[in-house]
C-alpha cells in the first residue's frame, strides 16, 4: 500500500509551496499525496483561482473554515482536521507549511496523534512576537518531527533554540520552484499590458499587515507616501480585502482611487502578479514571500516593517527594510540606479521538490 501524505493549504503563499512538491509526489508509486484546503483564505482569486493556475486538482479535502478571530480559526481547522485523520484518512506524513493559522493547527491535531510532522520554510524568525506569525512558526517548529529549512540564518535560529541537528534539514526555498514550474506561463501572460503598463516603468504595491494597514494615521503615511511617489513612477497597488476596508473605513478611498498613476486592482492569483512583478523597476510591500522573490528575479524591494523573518533577502538579496518616512528617498535611489544587485542564495534552484521528494522516500521507507 502507498505512504498516505497530506499537504496543507490554508492561505495564498500555501498554495505555491504545496503545487511542486504535489506534482513531485502525485507520479511516485510509493506515496498518494492528498491536499488538504482548510479554507482560511476564501476570496476566490486568493484561493480557488491559485489551484487552476499551479495545475494542481481539486482539493482532496476541503475544511471550509473561513474567517473568525485567530483562536477561532485555530480551534475549527483542529477539529476538523482531526476529524479527517481519525474517521477519513489517518497520513503517514502531515507536511505544512509556512507560518499561517493553519500551519500550528494542524501540526498540533498530528502530533497529538502522534503522527509524523514535517514543517517545510522552518526556522525562519523575525524576533518579533507582536506577530502571530512568529507565534505560529515558534509554536509549529516546536513539535515537528522535521523541519526542513530555505537557508543558513534558518539553520541556526532552530540550533539556538535547542532543536538537535538531526531534525534539520536545509532543503533550499520551494517558491523559487513554483516560479520555475510557472515560467513559461508567467511569460506569456503580459499582465502589465493588461493594465496599461507594457513598455513602461512602473512599481508593484502590496501591503496587508495589520501593523501598517489598522492603525488609521500610519495607514494615511504610508498612502501619501504612495500618492507622492506615484508622480515619480506608476504604481499597481494589489489591494488585499483587509487594506481595502480599512481605507473605506477611513475614508481613503475615493481620494487614492482618483490618482491616475495609481493603480488600484483586486488582488490576483499567482501567474498573473508574478507577470506583473518580473518586468516591475520596484517592489513596495509588506509581504513576506514576495521579499524573496524579487530576490530571486533581483528586483529592488523596499519592505514596509521593522524585521523580517527572511533576512537573507537583506544580507545576500535586492531587499531593504524601509520606514514610512524613507519610503520617497528609497524610491528615489532605485530610479537614479542606486540599488544593490544581489544574488541567488544557495539551494533558491527550482529543485527543492525533489529534493524533498527524496528525503521523504527515505524516511517512509
Amino acid at each position: 500500500m502507498p505512504h498516505n501524505i497530506h499537504l496543507i493549504a490554508a492561505a495564498r503563499p500555501n498554495f505555491m509551496k504545496i503545487a511542486p512538491l504535489y506534482h513531485a509526489l502525485s507520479n511516485q508509486d510509493w506515496c498518494k499525496a492528498s491536499i488538504i484546503h482548510t479554507g482560511q483564505h476564501y476570496d476566490a482569486n486568493m484561493s480557488d483561482d491559485i489551484f487552476s493556475d499551479l495545475m494542481l486538482p481539486e482539493p482532496h479535502f476541503h475544511l471550509g473554515v473561513g474567517g473568525g478571530t485567530h483562536a477561532e480559526q485555530v480551534g475549527k481547522v483542529m477539529m476538523a482536521y482531526e476529524n479527517i485523520c481519525l474517521n477519513v484518512e489517518r497520513p503517514d506524513l502531515l507536511i505544512v507549511v509556512g507560518d499561517v493559522n493553519s500551519t500550528a493547527a494542524c501540526a498540533m491535531v498530528a502530533a497529538k496523534l502522534h503522527i509524523k510532522v514535517a514543517h517545510l520554510e522552518a526556522g525562519l524568525r523575525s524576533g518579533d512576537r507582536l506577530m502571530p506569525e512568529e507565534i505560529n512558526r515558534l509554536v509549529t517548529d516546536a513539535i515537528c518531527d522535521y523541519l526542513w529549512t530555505p537557508s543558513p540564518d534558518a539553520d541556526e535560529n532552530l540550533k539556538k533554540e535547542g532543536h538537535p541537528d538531526n531534525r534539520i534539514i536545509r532543503v533550499g526555498n520551494i517558491m523559487m520552484d513554483s516560479y520555475e514550474l510557472l515560467s513559461a506561463k508567467i511569460h506569456t501572460e503580459n499582465a502589465p499590458a493588461k493594465y496599461g503598463l507594457e513598455g513602461q516603468e512602473y512599481g508593484v504595491v502590496t501591503l496587508h499587515r495589520p501593523s501598517n494597514v489598522d492603525d488609521p494615521e500610519l495607514l494615511k503615511i504610508l498612502m501619501d507616501g504612495l500618492v507622492e511617489n506615484s508622480n515619480k513612477i506608476k504604481l499597481i497597488f494589489a489591494v488585499h480585502p483587509r487594506t481595502r476596508n480599512n481605507l473605506k473605513k477611513n475614508n481613503m478611498w475615493d481620494k487614492l482611487n482618483s490618482h491616475k498613476n495609481l493603480i488600484l486592482i483586486e488582488p490576483i492569483s499567482y501567474v498573473p502578479f508574478m507577470s506583473l512583478v518580473k518586468s516591475a523597476k520596484l517592489i513596495i510591500t509588506d509581504s513576506g514571500g514576495i521579499q524573496e522573490e524579487s530576490t530571486y528575479l533581483d528586483i529592488p524591494c523596499l519592505t514596509l516593517r521593522e524585521n523580517t523573518e527572511r533576512p537573507i533577502t537583506v544580507t545576500e538579496g535586492t531587499n531593504r527594510l524601509v520606514k514610512p518616512n524613507e519610503l520617497s528617498n528609497k524610491v528615489d535611489e532605485v530610479l537614479s540606479g542606486n540599488w544593490v544587485h544581489g544574488k541567488k542564495p544557495e539551494k533558491w534552484d527550482g529543485k527543492t521538490s525533489e529534493r524533498i521528494r527524496d528525503i521523504i522516500k527515505e524516511l517512509l521507507g
